[in-house]
């Protein structure tokens, strides 16, 4: 029998997050849910975590974050915070996510540049685009600002490129913190913010 997963606690670990939507439907594929998603990650960043990489994909977003709290009670700030800003400011009742999340703690620099390189590559696998760089929702495209890596985190360039990341657990989402009471706390959400040289598209 599988012993029982803990939380990830407040340890400063850094991890790869994935997050499906409910049926795989592709609901970033639309301009104005994908703009309001990486709003909503900018929202978070610095008060629940540190974004040192993502790509929102159609169907599910990919990040490496390093949690300022609990792992769990991160990814219900995007999560959670998503879903009532869609209710409140696009004004869909939809269920948005699947229940849970799957995660990754990265162990070393290797790992590290191993998933980033996973994350830049995936809507080039998906034929979205032909290079990372050209995909608009993701920290690749030029525009978004960054956490550096972690100490000890530093990427390592002989990383592969076009290697996936091994599977990782399903976790459930623990109760006790309501998308609403999350927004009213802290007002509209910002949006993302942009490096002067880039196009921010």
């Amino acid at each position: 029998m599988r012993p029982t997963r803990k939380p990830a606690t407040n340890n400063r670990q850094t991890y790869m997050v994935t997050s499906e939507t409910w049926g795989r439907r592709d609901l970033f594929k639309r301009e104005p849910w994908a703009r309001l998603m990486i709003d909503t990650l900018y929202h978070y960043h610095g008060s629940a975590y540190l974004l040192h990489e993502f790509v929102l994909m159609p169907d599910h977003f990919d990040a490496l974050i390093t949690p300022v709290g609990s792992l769990e009670r991160a990814v219900q700030y995007i999560k959670g915070g998503f879903s009532y800003r869609a209710k409140k400011e696009l004004g869909s009742n939809m269920e948005v996510w699947q229940k849970g999340f799957s995660d990754h703690r990265i162990r070393d620099a290797e790992d590290y540049q191993h998933h980033v390189r996973y994350i830049d590559f995936n809507p080039v696998r998906k034929y979205l685009c032909e290079k990372p760089g050209e995909y608009a929702y993701s920290l690749a495209h030029s525009g978004f600002e960054l956490d550096a890596p972690p100490h000890g985190l530093k990427p390592d360039s002989s990383s592969d490129p076009n290697g996936a990341p091994e599977g990782a657990p399903l976790q459930s989402e623990p109760p006790g913190l309501k998308p609403g009471s999350i927004e009213q706390s802290n007002g509209a959400a910002k949006a993302a913010p942009l490096r002067s040289t880039g196009t921010g598209d």
